[in-house]
């Protein structure tokens, strides 16, 4: 059995939007748009945590945890190009004093 097609954000949104406005049930909005009502529920809570989450932070959106997982592994990739680079530089310089200098060595 296949999946169904994913639905945009948009068109999420503005499903949800009909039903907390009173247009249309969930079951009215997920027959329309060949969704489960679960589905349309799912959407409905994360929608309404979203929101309340935001005014409880005065306004201000953070970084997801996502981003947050994403700027962590940036920080340690970072980390490890930087002492990559230096071991580099160390095994240039050795060799350069065990093998006399190069001509790219200057």
């Amino acid at each position: 059995m296949s999946r169904p097609p994913e639905i945009a954000a948009e068109d999420k949104q503005r499903i949800v939007l009909s039903v907390l406005s009173g247009e249309m049930t969930i079951a009215e909005a997920a027959r329309r748009n060949k969704v489960s009502e679960q589905s349309v529920s799912r959407w409905k809570s994360q929608f309404l945590e979203a929101g309340r989450a935001s005014l409880a932070e005065g306004g201000k959106a953070g970084p997801s945890s996502r981003e947050q997982q994403l700027q962590a592994e940036v920080d340690e990739l970072t980390t490890a190009l930087g002492e990559a680079h230096v071991e580099v530089r160390a095994w240039k310089k050795s060799a350069e004093h065990r093998l006399g200098p190069t001509r790219t060595s200057r």
